[in-house]
C-alpha cells in the first residue's frame, strides 16, 4: 500500500540544496533551479513480508516546485482540461532484491518509473537483504543491508462516534495490536479508504449529441436525443490513500500492546461517508533508522521554514552508489513487517435518520434550464444574447445531464428557459468522481 506524499515530493526537491550548507539561516526561492544542478536520484520503497507484487518507485527531484495543483472540480472547464501533479520518472532502470539466503527477485518497469517485482514474495525474517538497481545510464546503486524488524499482529480496527480535539463532531477509527516477534518498537500506519458514491440526481436518460456544427450557416445545425445511459454511472467507488507520516514509539513503554491508536477522524459533514464506507489499515514494524528517518522527515514537512528550522545532516537515505562516488541520492528503502485489517460500516450505522453530508465536497447540485441552440459561431452577428450556455454546447463539453423535459416553475427564475432540465454532469454522473467498477472486496453487509 503506497502514495506519493505531496509534502514528501516537496522535501525531496528540497534536500540537494539543503545538504550544501551546515546550517542556513534564510535562502530566497529564486535561487532555486539555477542551471547546472543535476537532480538526484529519488529511491522508495518498502519491501513487507507479507507475499504480494512489491513496488519500487525511482524517480528524479524536481528543480520547478510546483507548489500549487488546481484540484477543485469546477463544472465549466472540460475534462482533460486542468492541470495535475507532475514528477519525474526514473524509467529503463534495472532492479532486483537480493538476499543473503540465496534468494534474487528481479523486477520489470511497469508504468514509467514504477517496478513490480516479477513474482510475488515476501521479506523472511533473519534474512538480509539489498536492493540493487541499474540506471539507463548504467550507474549502479544498491541499499544498506534491510532486515525485518519484527512483526505485530492488528487484532481489531473499529469505529466510534466521536468529538475530535477542535470540537467537531464525527468517526474516530482506532487500532489495537500485539507484538509477536522480534523488535516491535517502532511503527507506521498507513491506510486506503474506499468509499461508495450515489450520483444524486442520476436519471436513467440522458443527451445524445451528434451531427453538431456549431459554425454552420445560418445557424448551427445538430441531432440531440434524449436516449437510455449505456453505461451504469449511478453507483461508483473511489478509494484513494494517506498521505501523511503517522508514526508511533513503544520504546521505554511498559506496555508493548497497542490500544486505541488513532489511525483516522473523518467529521460528521466529510462526504466520503455520506453512504457506505471501508478502510483497509496497515500497522508496519519499522527499523530503529527508518522510524528516524520518517519522523525527522515528518519535520519537515511541517515546519514553516524548511531552510532555516531544520538541520540538513539529520536526515539520511540508505541507499548509494556501488563504486562509492558520492552522490546525493535520495529517499528511503525499508524492510518492514505489517498486519492488515479491513473495516467496513455506514453513515446510519452512527448518525442515524440524520441528513447526509453535502454531495461532493460541498458541490452545489442544482436544477438549470437553457436554450437548446444558440447563434453560428461564424454568423457575422455572433455575440452573447445574455442567456447561459446552449444546452448544445454543454453537452458537446461533457459539462450537463439530463434531467427532465422543462415545466415552469422547476427552475426558480429561469431567465432563458430551454425545453429540457439538466444538472452539473458531477452531479448526474458518478464516474467523474470514482469507477463504476465495484472493488474485489467489496461488500454491502
Amino acid at each position: 500500500m503506497r502514495s506519493y506524499k505531496f509534502r514528501y515530493r516537496i522535501v525531496l526537491c528540497l534536500l540537494p540544496f539543503m545538504v550544501l550548507c551546515a546550517c542556513l539561516d534564510e535562502l530566497e526561492i529564486e535561487t532555486l533551479g539555477e542551471e547546472g544542478q543535476t537532480p538526484s536520484l529519488v529511491v522508495e520503497a518498502g519491501l513487507t513480508d507479507e507475499v504480494i507484487t512489491q513496488k519500487v518507485y525511482l524517480s528524479r527531484s524536481s528543480l520547478h516546485l510546483d507548489l500549487e495543483t488546481d484540484t477543485i472540480y469546477n463544472p465549466y472547464i472540460p475534462l482533460g482540461s486542468r492541470p495535475l501533479d507532475s514528477v519525474d520518472m526514473e524509467g529503463g532502470a534495472t532492479v532486483r532484491v537480493i538476499g543473503d539466503n540465496g534468494a534474487e527477485f528481479s523486477f520489470t518497469e511497469d508504468d514509467e518509473g514504477i517496478y513490480l517485482s516479477n513474482q510475488q514474495f515476501a521479506l523472511e525474517m533473519g534474512v538480509s537483504y539489498i536492493l540493487e538497481i541499474e540506471t539507463s545510464s548504467g550507474v549502479e546503486y544498491e541499499s544498506d543491508p534491510l532486515i525485518v524488524p519484527g512483526k505485530s499482529q492488528l487484532t481489531n480496527v473499529y469505529a466510534e462516534r466521536a468529538i475530535s480535539d477542535n470540537g467537531e463532531e464525527g468517526i474516530a477509527i482506532y487500532a489495537d495490536s500485539e507484538p509477536q516477534q522480534g523488535n516491535t518498537q517502532f511503527y507506521k500506519y498507513v491506510y486506503e479508504e474506499t468509499y461508495k458514491i450515489v450520483a444524486p440526481y442520476w436519471q436513467k436518460d440522458d443527451f445524445r449529441l451528434t451531427n453538431y456544427d456549431p459554425c454552420a450557416l445560418p445557424v448551427p445545425t445538430y441531432t440531440l436525443e434524449i436516449v437510455p445511459r449505456e453505461i451504469q454511472n449511478k453507483v461508483c467507488y473511489n478509494t484513494i490513500s494517506s498521505t501523511t507520516i503517522d508514526q508511533l514509539s513503544t520504546a521505554g513503554l511498559p506496555e508493548s500492546n497497542i490500544s486505541g491508536k488513532l489511525v483516522r477522524f473523518i467529521g460528521k459533514d466529510n462526504f466520503v461517508i455520506s453512504h457506505r464506507y471501508s478502510i483497509l489499515v496497515q500497522q508496519q514494524v519499522q527499523s530503529a533508522d527508518a522510524y528516524s528517518f520518517y519522523e525527522t522527515l515528518n519535520s519537515f514537512s511541517q515546519s514553516d521554514n524548511v531552510f532555516s528550522q531544520i538541520q540538513p545532516g539529520a536526515i539520511y537515505a540508505n541507499v548509494h552508489r556501488k563504486d562509492g562516488t558520492s552522490e546525493n541520492v535520495l529517499g528511503y528503502v525499508e524492510a518492514l513487517g505489517v498486519s492488515d485489517w479491513r473495516l467496513f460500516f455506514n453513515f446510519d450505522d452512527f448518525f442515524p435518520e440524520e441528513d447526509l453530508p453535502q454531495y461532493a465536497f460541498g458541490f452545489n447540485c442544482g436544477l438549470y434550464t437553457s436554450p437548446e441552440s444558440h447563434g453560428s459561431y461564424c454568423s457575422p452577428d455572433a455575440g452573447s444574447d445574455g442567456c447561459p450556455q446552449s444546452v448544445i454546447e454543454q453537452v458537446n463539453l461533457g459539462l450537463i445531464c439530463y434531467y427532465e423535459d422543462y415545466y415552469e416553475g422547476l427552475v426558480p427564475n429561469a431567465s432563458c428557459p430551454g425545453p429540457y432540465i439538466f444538472v452539473p454532469r458531477i452531479c448526474g454522473d458518478c464516474t467523474l468522481l470514482g469507477s463504476n467498477v465495484e472493488p474485489d472486496f467489496w461488500v454491502e453487509e
